[in-house]
């Protein structure tokens, strides 16, 4: 069977599933950006709304909280209520969110916006497991590397794609372009989501209750959620940190040249659908030893073009180095997920919320890494912090095979 091939999902009813992973990877790409684009807004929104500089951070952070909430309340009905019903009801739910949060007059109902716009992007995990579900086990790498493209690809457009939106229009203008777009592919998704029932016939709360049990029964849960955490540990502190390097000598770039130079990492995104595949073929341990030996080496070239005096070479090196790390970065991701949807079918809703509440856990390390590392000694610090993370993976690839088959 190839991944072309129709999926029968019941009688009289069959999937095409090369559509749905293309509307899949689109959704996905799509709606995450939701969960980025306050970072590069907030001063926008803040001064339009006269907010405070304490109201105007919570922007961000009450996205991210809500999409977190999400992830462990909303991912697991996966298991429990029908798919298609229950991504279509998410997405509408943040359609109308964006809406709110571009309309909202106050600044209480715009943090009452975006917190429900960031547990509605919940419906990205719901997008991805339904996919991979569609194709057989042997082919699962190549479905789920097609998606994460788009989704990381969503994922580095959103600061660049805010700015310029905000920049061409006004933050509102970026908020109701997500709502136009969102609504388009709810469309899309409501002819092409397959109907798929689960098997679980739990409580809702019986599900909840199962996420410990879940990483105390599923090693390859543990060490792939482990990994995920550190490259995206690497991914948050080098991105939270370039656009406080990129200002100075002997760079020099302006809040649009920084906006362009983030286009760079979409390259980093081709390693998706090629990771997934060579995952099928056996190849999901060397990958992820070479994936992380990447992430390691991309840092240290991305320390040395902030030593460089020419700014052409020092850019090109910077560039390269990006690029890198973005292979590593999503090499890692890719496998990590092709992992987990390997494991428990009647399960997989709860699998993935856990996996990416993990590794989100791991962003917002870096994140917090990379503060600290550039208050203490700028960017060589960021860079050397952000590598670390890298080799604590490779070590993890060194110690055990668990997940890398």
């Amino acid at each position: 069977m190839t991944i072309s091939e129709a999926t029968k999902l019941s009688p009289g009813r069959s999937v095409s599933v090369r559509p749905l992973i293309w509307i899949g990877a689109i959704t996905t790409g799509t709606v995450v950006t939701n969960l980025f684009a306050p970072q590069i807004l907030v001063g926008l929104m803040g001064r339009s709304l006269a907010m405070t500089a304490l109201q105007a951070g919570l922007i961000s952070t009450l996205t991210l909280l809500g999409y977190a909430l999400g992830l462990v309340l909303l991912v697991p009905l996966v298991d429990l209520v029908e798919n298609k019903r229950l991504i279509l009801r998410t997405l509408a739910c943040a359609i109308v969110a964006a809406i709110g949060t571009a309309l909202a007059p106050t600044p209480l109902i715009l943090l009452a916006a975006t917190f429900i716009l960031g547990a509605s992007c919940a419906a990205i995990q719901m997008v991805v497991p339904l996919v991979a579900s569609m194709v057989p086990p042997e082919r699962r790498g190549q479905a789920i590397g097609d998606v994460m493209s788009g989704l990381m690809i969503g994922i580095l457009l959103s600061r660049p794609m805010a700015s310029l939106i905000a920049d061409s229009w006004n933050w509102r203008g970026y908020y109701l372009t997500s709502a136009m777009l969102m609504t388009v592919l709810a469309a899309a998704l409501a002819r092409y989501l397959p109907t798929l029932q689960p098997a679980a016939k739990v409580s809702y709360g019986a599900l909840l209750r199962s996420f410990p049990r879940l990483l105390r029964e599923e090693p390859v849960l543990r060490v792939r959620s482990w990994t995920a955490a550190l490259v995206m540990a690497s991914f948050t502190a080098f991105w939270a940190a370039i656009a406080l390097r990129l200002p100075d000598a002997p760079f020099k770039l302006d809040a649009r040249g920084i906006a362009l130079f983030a286009l760079i990492g979409i390259a980093g995104a081709a390693a998706t659908p090629i990771a997934g595949r060579w995952g099928d073929r056996g190849f999901a341990r060397p990958l992820l030893i070479v994936s992380h030996l990447l992430i390691a080496g991309a840092l240290a070239l991305c320390a040395w073009a902030g030593m460089i005096e020419s700014r052409i070479a020092a850019m090109s090196m910077l560039g390269v180095g990006a690029v890198l790390l973005d292979f590593g970065i999503t090499t890692d991701q890719t496998l990590g997920r092709r992992a987990v949807n390997l494991l428990q079918p009647e399960a997989r809703g709860r699998i993935n919320g856990l996996f990416v509440a993990l590794f989100f856990i791991g962003g917002a390390v870096g994140a917090a890494a990379a503060s600290a590392a550039w208050s203490y000694g700028g960017w060589t610090a960021v860079c050397a912090v952000a590598a670390t993370f890298g080799v604590l993976g490779l070590i993890t690839d060194i110690a055990t095979k668990t997940g890398s088959e």
